[in-house]
């Protein structure tokens, strides 16, 4: 941070020089015009013209054109321009007013996190005194300091002073950890900085006041002499970094305004014209420019925010009935490969596997979460350990280390990340309890405590006491999680994070990250607030969330600006329909239409979301009281005959959905949706935009989804579309072309849909 600050120094002495010499132009040549009887040989120059002049060292020869124009606007003199105001000690303000910039680092430590290319929104209050003019600019550095990207901020709320604009940081890739060319992918990661430009818009001031002396004919040639002056110091403004073509377009400009034998309308147009404003919006003119103090940006790998989980287990992923005993035959590690395939197929990019460890013999749970155990059931996988081993073992009913790491390979040559569940919980079995005993919370008769979350009781599983031995538990973690890593694993899900000390997460994600920055960490955490924020602040690069009990359009509304607004650069909420613990009564209930709903909100409703499987097959009957489903795969090992998901077409519509999102730049980010007015309370609408400037393609992207939130009855809405808001057209109709079906359609301002769960339960519209 030291050095950026520096760099920023340096850029305002350069600037304030440029307006010093400016200012002294503007005052030489007034003495020159006062003195002008006396010395009839002196040369009275403008300001702008005193500018063409300290360019001279640096262009050795002034052209043909600037001479001329330099001659057309002798004698003129206009005001000074603002000059830069060095801010030498933190918090002073500079020339122009920068301020309250989000998103903000909570005390300046934890900043906002992005994934590499991914669009992200950036807004401050900038302003000055009175009825001047300001522009406002971002500027984008990378890790070195370099600058990477340059874009002018648009004034959305002129009342609150309130300037927004959207940004990104590098380009986006899907380059998995282990693929070539993902060392340049890594030497681009790291803080990034943004910096708010404030400045005096000089060009707008006198544009807004020279039209109306010109309409009244008030002071004409005094207004019209100074934008003529004003274009010719624009035209030699470094920091305008205008072509050669350009700078003489406009000290022609200077030149016609200057000229007093024109009329006063001719004389302005020449400096009020579409090519002039063209110029003012791509390199204008901007006075003391004020600098705001960089804000940090921590740039993450590709599918830190953008990603597609898919989860399995692996005892259920081949498993069999023996026809001979009618038991069933567990699946392997080796079996599992059909489990990739299956999410290779679907166009997944992460597959989630729970725990793959030993599974602990006392207190064993039987099905349905029953407290006595049959002979056959297999135990939960989270109560971990038994005298085969505890978290750094593989179970030896799935198979052998070596097996995980062939699985690991195939995934990796399918594309596939793996991430592994880690839950930092062990059974009575644990080869840790006989170890450290002291890891453990006891009870006065000497005996450990059972986990439990009265009146809840989880006696397979005996929790971690961190009070005792923190470091020591911090490097035995550490270690498991390094021999995983080795054996192929890039992501982590952590099972209930928050029931342990932020503490101890930060020191472990930093050891694990500093010599594997590429690891990603996954919190299952269904918690308050302010320990969501904690995780995410101490490394946790995605998070469950409550997305699977947001099912009304009100609820929605209100859910999707919060995880993909300002909460988005810290806590990168992946949507889960349903997961092992969770099956909602809307799923239930709404049957095949229902999982399709589902599986479009999460899909479009955030960047990063997850399908655990079974979804494809309707597996939605629910445990008596409970939401879960009966038959829980947590306990017992799922038989599934896939050939039926065919017939129910939903693993159809999950295909299209990675499809559509992989094809389209909005669906990259957590910082550009947009809830869109509908008039049928079930029918829910929302819009995701990317500028041009940022899609990596050179169109702008735009996806409109609208969603039929009924399973069973059609829904007719008349849906709103703001154009001008989401950078669209609004003088001619809009083509959209249905991803899902390949229908096009017109659009406008207001529009009529209707959605039959039968037919088509949701449009998401591309606009072409």
């Amino acid at each position: 941070m030291g050095g950026m600050a520096v760099q920023h120094s340096a850029d305002s002495r350069t600037y304030s020089d440029n307006n010093s010499k400016a200012v002294e132009a503007a005052q030489t040549a007034k003495v020159s015009k006062s003195a002008k009887s006396a010395k009839s040989k002196t040369t009275t120059r403008s300001k702008a013209a005193q500018a063409s002049k300290t360019t001279k060292t640096t262009r050795k020869r002034v052209d043909a054109e600037t001479a001329r124009a330099n001659a057309a606007l002798k004698g003129l003199t206009g005001e000074a321009p603002a000059p830069t105001i060095e801010a030498k000690e933190l918090g002073q303000f500079g020339r122009i007013n920068v301020m309250d910039i989000t998103p903000n680092e909570e005390r300046g430590i934890y900043p906002a996190r992005v994934e590499l290319g991914e669009p992200f929104k950036v807004t401050a209050q900038v302003f000055i005194e009175g009825r001047t003019k300001v522009g406002a600019t971002a500027i984008v550095r990378n890790a070195r300091g370099k600058e990477m990207l340059r874009r002018a901020m648009t004034c959305t709320n002129p009342g609150l002073d309130r300037w927004e604009v959207t940004l990104k940081c590098g380009e986006h890739s899907d380059l998995k950890p282990w693929e070539d060319g993902h060392a340049a992918i890594k030497r681009q990661l790291g803080e990034w900085t943004v910096t708010i430009e404030g400045w005096e818009d000089t060009y707008k001031s006198w544009l807004h006041d020279a039209r109306i002396k010109v309409k009244v004919h008030d002071d004409v040639d005094n207004a019209l002499n100074s934008g003529a002056e004003l274009l010719a110091r624009w035209a030699v403004t470094p920091d305008a970094g205008l072509p050669a073509r350009e700078r003489k377009a406009l000290q022609q400009a200077a030149e016609t305004m200057a000229d007093e034998s024109l009329s006063p309308e001719e004389r302005l147009a020449a400096g009020d014209n579409p090519h002039i404003a063209a110029l003012h919006e791509s390199n204008p003119l901007r006075d003391g420019i004020s600098p705001s103090q960089p804000q940090r940006f921590k740039v993450e790998r590709p599918k830190s925010s953008f990603a597609a989980w898919y989860q399995f287990f692996p005892r259920s992923e081949g498993a069999t009935i023996d026809p001979n005993t009618g038991k069933i035959i567990q699946g392997t590690l080796k079996t599992s490969i059909a489990g990739l395939e299956r999410a290779k197929k679907e166009g997944f990019d992460i597959v989630y596997l729970p725990p793959i460890f030993p599974i602990g013999v006392t207190n064993r749970k039987g099905r349905n979460n029953s407290l006595v155990a049959g002979p056959d059931d297999p135990g939960s996988p989270f109560g971990i350990g038994s005298e085969l081993g505890g978290h750094d073992t593989v179970d030896p009913l799935l198979g052998t280390m070596d097996d995980f790491k062939a699985l690991t390979a195939r995934a990796h040559e399918l594309g596939l990340e793996i991430a592994l569940d880690f839950a930092l919980q062990c059974s009575p079995d644990h080869p840790w309890v006989k170890q450290h005993p002291d890891w453990f919370r006891h009870k006065p008769d000497g005996t450990i405590a059972f986990a439990e979350n009265p009146p809840k009781k989880y006696q397979d599983i005996y929790p971690i006491d961190f009070n005792a031995d923190m470091p020591g538990i911090e490097k035995e973690v550490e270690r498991v999680l390094n021999l995983w890593i080795d054996a192929g694993v890039t992501i982590f899900r952590i099972d209930n994070p928050h029931t342990k000390p932020v503490r101890f997460w930060q020191d472990v994600i930093a050891a694990v990250t500093r010599k594997h920055p590429e690891i990603l960490f996954l919190a299952e955490a269904f918690t308050r607030p302010g320990m969501m924020r904690a995780l995410s602040y101490v490394g946790f690069t995605q998070s469950h969330c409550y997305f699977p009990w947001r099912n009304t359009k009100e609820q929605l509304e209100e859910y999707l600006p919060v995880t993909n607004g300002d909460d988005g650069y810290y806590q990168h909420n992946t949507f889960w329909p349903t997961t092992p613990d969770i099956l909602t009564a809307y799923v239930r209930d709404n049957g095949i239409a229902g999982h399709c709903v589902r599986a479009v909100l999460a899909a479009m409703g955030s960047p990063s979301w997850g399908i655990y499987n079974g979804f494809e097959l309707i597996e939605n009957k629910q445990r008596p009281g409970f939401e879960e489903q009966i038959d829980n795969e947590k306990y017992e090992v799922k038989v599934r005959d896939w050939s039926k998901a065919e017939r129910y077409g939903v693993a159809k519509m999950l295909i299209a959905l990675n499809k559509i999102r992989r094809a389209h730049p909005a669906a990259l980010s957590y910082h550009n949706l947009t809830i869109l007015p509908t008039s049928d309370p079930n029918i829910l609408a929302f819009a995701r935009h990317t500028p041009a400037e940022l899609t990596g393609t050179g169109q702008a992207d735009t996806l409109i989804v609208v969603v039929n939130l009924d399973g069973h009855n059609a829904h007719q809405s008349m849906v709103h579309v703001e154009l001008g808001e989401l950078g669209l057209p609004t003088d001619r109709p809009l083509t959209v072309r249905d991803e899902l079906t390949g229908r096009e359609f017109q659009w406008g301002w207001d529009n009529y849909v209707s959605l039959a769960p039968w037919a088509d339960v949701a449009h998401i519209l591309s606009v072409q």
